[in-house]
């Protein structure tokens, strides 16, 4: 059972295919209807919504659906939990991602990464320390230790939480996804040397509304220079191989993008009211 792959967004990449995925707010009801949902993972946003630790370990647990396990014959979750973090990273604060990996998320994403060092930082963040010389030392992890939390929520001894929490593709074997939010003209003009110094980026996040607010056309999507400044994202990502993802996936953009390469799709959950705009429709309003 510990030999399958447990995040769902991996399994889609390394099956070829684009992950879909949303943000959603740190909460019991969301958890529970997410997990039902047809998407490969969720991003738990903890960046602009309160940093609620403790609620993530709740949301987390009411995504589990007993029934889905034992149907599956896996401890793979339906849906992968991630977080965004609230730290920039600039503010160069691993705390963040240690926390949330330890109550049992299968990635951290770190907006307003600009520099190789910051970079580095994240990556570090998400990794458990090695021997000097070990093999895929680099970056060298600073996660503490403290997995208990995380391996029960996997479903896994803490031996074998070990062998998976390492950051994919750097460890062919991990299921923990480090993603950096690329969202100033400082990231685009430093994203080669990131992504050809930095090994263990799972994926390149374009943060298209601070992108746009930096290039002075704030929520101006299609704004030449803010296009353009995307493409440019877009592309040193292709070159490195690295996947590159948007976070506002609509029906009028989502084959453009899946042309345009883009791997890590995110779309705003929509509620329906069916019934109740049909009767507000033939009731007149």
């Amino acid at each position: 059972m510990t030999d399958q792959r447990l995040n769902g967004i991996i399994r889609a990449w390394e099956a070829g295919k684009p992950a879909f995925t949303c943000f959603a707010k740190v909460d019991k009801l969301t958890a529970q209807e997410l997990t039902d949902a047809p998407y490969d993972g969720v991003v738990y946003e903890m960046e602009h919504n309160p940093y609620d630790v403790a609620a993530l370990g709740d949301a987390l647990q009411y995504m589990l659906n007993r029934k889905k396990i034992a149907e599956s014959g896996s401890v793979a979750p339906a849906v992968t939990p991630l977080a965004r973090i609230p730290a920039n990273g600039v503010e160069m604060n691993q705390s963040f991602a240690k926390q949330v990996l330890d109550r049992g998320v299968y990635g951290v994403i770190t907006p307003h990464v600009a520099t190789v060092e910051q970079a580095y930082n994240a990556v570090a963040s998400c990794r458990y320390a090695k021997p000097t010389g070990a093999a895929l030392y680099e970056p060298k992890g600073v996660r503490g230790d403290g997995p208990a939390t995380a391996a029960r929520y996997w479903g896994l001894t803490q031996s074998e939480y070990y062998a998976k929490a390492d950051v994919w593709p750097l460890a062919p074997h991990g299921e923990l996804l480090v993603g950096l939010m690329i969202e100033s003209p400082e990231a685009i003009e430093n994203l080669d040397d990131i992504l050809a110094n930095v090994p263990g980026i799972g994926f390149c996040l374009i943060g298209e509304g601070d992108l746009s607010q930096a290039l002075g056309y704030p929520r101006q999507y299609e704004h030449p220079e803010v296009v353009d400044a995307m493409r440019r994202i877009a592309e040193t990502c292709h070159k490195h191989k690295v996947v590159v993802g948007n976070p506002h996936v609509g029906a009028k953009n989502v084959e453009r993008l899946l042309n345009e390469g883009y791997r890590f799709l995110m779309s705003a959950p929509t509620r329906s009211y069916g019934v109740v705009g049909q009767g507000r429709e033939l009731a007149g309003y």
